[in-house]
């Protein structure tokens, strides 16, 4: 296809933990399964703390906590597990959803942009929680956990959705959206973390969403819009 007959479309791009939610959806679910009795409590709370301060800290291993939360999911069928994250997101998650993200995201749908969910959570998590925002799977960048057979491997397929992992999916995602005939003009990224970085710099037009103290200072330095998006 030729350039000239490519789609010319706006896209943005929204984190999901404290951006789209008053929450880390991540953290939550595994506070969820505990609290339900599905995995041993000290262990499995003592470890999920652990990783959720490093993720805090900005010294997160993404591939070992995702292969840590992926372990669970190894345990059950794939439709028991989806049983379960219904009523993960029921109770833990839909309290938690900012109503200025929904207006964001509603903004950008009716002046006909491309809306994608970006996010370091799983795939299986996010893709859940995305459709509550009317996002497809299809428009869901995460870090992408294995499975075979109906059931997870406890394995990522490629590498964590995170910092500059950000990045490399999204330019996965957009080299087949070239691929459709799709071409963006302009783009937009909204993000609350440091760990954003690299994806609010790639954007045309960041928007650092109730930010953490880091990227608070990076946008001001820059002249970054920034929101209060918190309930």
């Amino acid at each position: 296809m030729q350039q000239s007959d490519a789609q010319q479309k706006e896209l943005a791009l929204f984190d999901l933990d404290h951006t789209l939610l008053d929450v880390d959806s991540d953290y939550l679910w595994g506070e969820y399964i505990v609290k339900n009795g599905l995995v041993d409590e000290a262990q499995y709370r003592t470890a999920n703390q652990k990783f959720y301060e490093q993720y805090i800290e900005g010294t997160l291993d993404a591939t070992e906590y995702n292969e840590f939360v992926a372990q669970f999911l190894t345990s059950l069928p794939l439709d028991e597990l989806c049983q379960i994250r219904e009523a993960y997101i029921k109770t833990e998650i839909e309290p938690h959803i900012r109503p200025k993200a929904i207006s964001a995201i509603q903004h950008h749908i009716e002046a006909g942009h491309d809306v994608v969910i970006i996010s370091a959570t799983n795939d299986f998590v996010v893709s859940a929680i995305a459709q509550r925002f009317g996002i497809e799977p299809v428009n869901v960048l995460a870090t992408p956990l294995e499975v075979q057979d109906n059931r997870y491997t406890g394995k990522l397929t490629h590498k964590p959705n995170f910092k500059e992992g950000k990045i490399y999916h999204l330019n996965k995602w957009l080299e087949a959206k070239h691929a459709q005939g799709t071409r963006y003009s302009k783009t937009y990224a909204y993000s609350d973390s440091k760990n954003d970085l690299p994806l609010l710099q790639w954007a045309d037009i960041p928007v650092a969403v109730t930010p953490d103290e880091v990227l608070h200072a990076h946008a001001l330095a820059h002249r970054w819009a920034v929101e209060d998006w918190k309930l």
